[in-house]
């Protein structure tokens, strides 16, 4: 990949409107990213909208910000791009990060819970990640109080991954400061935003699919029933990966979620024999290096103006699946695709989660 074309990607993720679904289906249309970029305004105007642009001067100072912080970029499509992250539906097409690139190259393993977690449970916790890291797994974890920080200190001799919600220039929790830069000497400390961001409420559950799709499997030691904890198991559980919860006392609130998890079908571990035995290995399928499609789904070149009426007409403010507007409009789902794009890009239309939209 070409250093112009590495630059034309993240300018073109860093435009608003541009999500990780609407990125891959233009690379799949048009082949690169600077190529993408000349065709946005005329896609968005059909769209009845105006596109917005990330202006090439602002990334060139992300770019010298995090390179003053001893940062590098790993982009979809390059080898090192963690490849069970590049399976994961909605992957951020760029990565920020500072230290071992090799680690998750080995079989990882996330570990979550709560952060105003009991004794007895961050206890466990480190102990886990220590005895998971002696079998040769690297432990991956959010870097929050609780349960994040006593997996990360468990592993850092072994090899963590911590992903934060934040700019590399911010620490969150502050307390964790000198643990997130040990993670950066001596593990991989991964973010997908620019310095100078703030760790928002909406940037976490976005951090929790990185997490889990890091991953082979997520194990959650201690959470309430509706923690983040738990929006985490439910990315690993719907990407295929292996789900597992550690038990707890029916009489404590923390040990709800992970007790829920158990009832549904997570598997009960208690220690890291069961962990490793529930991963087993990796199916191959899982693993397809240096992907170049993106997995985009078709797109079409010429979209005629009713049929661009018909499926803006099933389009509404509650959020619906895709695959329900290509069987009602009864139009080719590239057409049904150019359609959603165009409509993104102007603004009007939101992408939810399970592959839903909705007009904004």
């Amino acid at each position: 990949m070409s250093e112009q074309e590495r630059f034309d990607r993240l300018r073109l993720i860093r435009s608003p409107r541009i999500g990780p679904v609407t990125f891959r289906q233009l690379l799949a249309r048009f082949g690169s990213a600077g190529e993408a970029l000349r065709a946005v305004p005329d896609l968005a105007a059909r769209g009845g909208g105006r596109a917005v642009l990330a202006e090439a001067a602002v990334v060139e100072r992300e770019i010298a910000a995090s390179r003053a912080l001893g940062a590098r970029y790993l982009l979809m499509g390059d080898t090192d791009y963690p490849f069970l992250l590049d399976q994961l539906e909605g992957a951020p097409p760029a990565l920020i990060v500072r230290g071992d690139v090799a680690l998750p190259a080995r079989p990882c393993v996330a570990m979550v819970g709560a952060r105003n977690a009991s004794a007895a449970a961050i206890r466990f916790a480190r102990g886990l990640a220590q005895d998971l890291g002696q079998r040769g797994a690297v432990v991956v974890s959010g870097l929050a109080r609780g349960i994040d920080t006593a997996a990360h200190q468990g592993s850092l001799d072994t090899g963590t991954i911590a992903v934060i919600a934040s700019g590399f220039d911010i620490a969150f929790p502050p307390e964790n400061a000198t643990l997130q830069a040990e993670v950066a000497e001596r593990g991989l400390l991964v973010t997908e935003h620019p310095p100078g961001v703030q760790p928002l409420a909406r940037h976490f559950p976005a951090r929790n699919r990185i997490i889990a799709g890091l991953a082979a499997g997520t194990v959650v030691v201690e959470a309430a029933p509706k923690s983040g904890s738990l929006i985490t198991a439910r990315i690993a559980a719907e990407a295929g990966r292996e789900v597992m919860a550690v038990p707890g006392s029916p009489i404590d609130p923390r040990a709800q979620g992970c007790n829920l998890l158990i009832r549904e079908g997570a598997t009960l571990v208690q220690n890291a024999a069961d962990v490793m035995e529930a991963l087993g290995a990796i199916d191959d399928r899982m693993v397809r290096q240096g992907r170049q499609d993106f997995n985009a789904p078709p797109m079409g070149s010429d979209v005629a103006e009713q049929e661009r009426a018909a499926v803006i007409a099933l389009l509404g403010p509650v959020a619906v699946p895709v695959d329900e507007i290509i069987r009602l409009s009864a139009l080719s789902p590239a057409v049904v695709q150019t359609v959603l794009l165009e409509l993104e890009l102007a603004g009007r239309l939101e992408r939810q989660a399970g592959g839903r939209v909705s007009l904004g």
